[in-house]
């Protein structure tokens, strides 16, 4: 079993000692450049089934994170790709993915699927699935950033298809998943709430508490689960960079034996 880490309530100190570590290793303080040849992607995910989604992998890149909401679109959210920069400059490449597709979105109102974890969570599995055999990313190992319903799908995606998911990040959002779900989640996960989501914090820290995986909850003072102050996004933003840093930062071949070792 993988160890588990405490929860512990983000201050002003940790957040200067994140800043300090993620700005040394040329992040979010530096320039960056947007990667050449990127953009625009249809994704197959089920049988007649494509989602929209925005790909954009730096030329040293050491894993994908996979941005999702749910309902709405994360490819063209202000918010969403915001945080998808943040993290490019960090050296992660990002997928900011619509889980619904268009005529879905147009519909959503109506059929209910703007809740719908088990369809968000199979269509997340599809895009990491993708992602492990398109040329560009898979020697990539694969982490999930999951917000509003995405947060809750991201968890349930997890526990579908562990050998799926080599990290996961969960921002605010919905984690009403059984504790059968969340104990079959083996993903690093962390979560990060708003200080002022109070109603949301004993939810979370019952989510927490049914991991059964590597494992912190991290809870940023003076903002909710939008995250929307400029400090509050960012600290949020380099919290999620060190996990996926952490996590995702030795490609999936570097952990493969080598040819000399398989005596061939």
């Amino acid at each position: 079993m993988k160890k588990q880490q405490g929860s512990r309530r983000s201050d002003e100190g940790a957040g200067k000692a994140v800043r300090g570590l993620v700005t040394s290793a040329g992040g979010l303080g530096g320039a960056w450049t947007p990667p050449a040849n990127n953009g625009e992607v249809r994704v197959p995910v089920d049988e007649g089934v494509e989602l929209r989604g925005i790909l954009q992998v730096p030329s040293t890149a050491t894993g994908v994170v996979v941005l999702a909401r749910g309902h709405g679109s994360s490819r063209r959210g202000a918010r969403d790709l915001t945080v998808a920069r943040m993290l490019q400059a960090e050296g992660l490449a990002t997928l900011a993915v619509d889980l619904l597709t268009a005529a879905e979105e147009e519909a959503w109102r109506e059929r209910d699927l703007r809740f719908n974890l088990g369809l968000f969570a199979g269509r997340l599995a599809g895009v990491a699935r993708w992602l492990r055999r398109a040329p560009r990313t898979s020697g990539l190992r694969v982490g999930y950033l999951g917000s509003y319903t995405g947060a809750g799908a991201a968890l349930a995606a997890a526990a579908l298809r562990p050998e799926s998911v080599d990290a996961v990040v969960c921002r605010g959002g919905r984690l009403a998943l059984s504790n059968t779900v969340l104990s079959r989640v083996r993903a690093p996960t962390l979560l990060i709430l708003g200080g002022d989501d109070t109603s949301a914090l004993e939810p979370h820290r019952r989510a927490f508490a049914a991991l059964n995986t590597e494992k912190r909850l991290e809870v940023i003072p003076g903002t909710t689960h939008r995250f929307e102050q400029p400090d509050p996004q960012r600290q949020m933003v380099e919290l999620a960079g060190l996990w996926f840093l952490q996590h995702l930062g030795t490609s999936r071949w570097e952990t493969q034996p080598s040819s000399q070792a398989l005596g061939l």
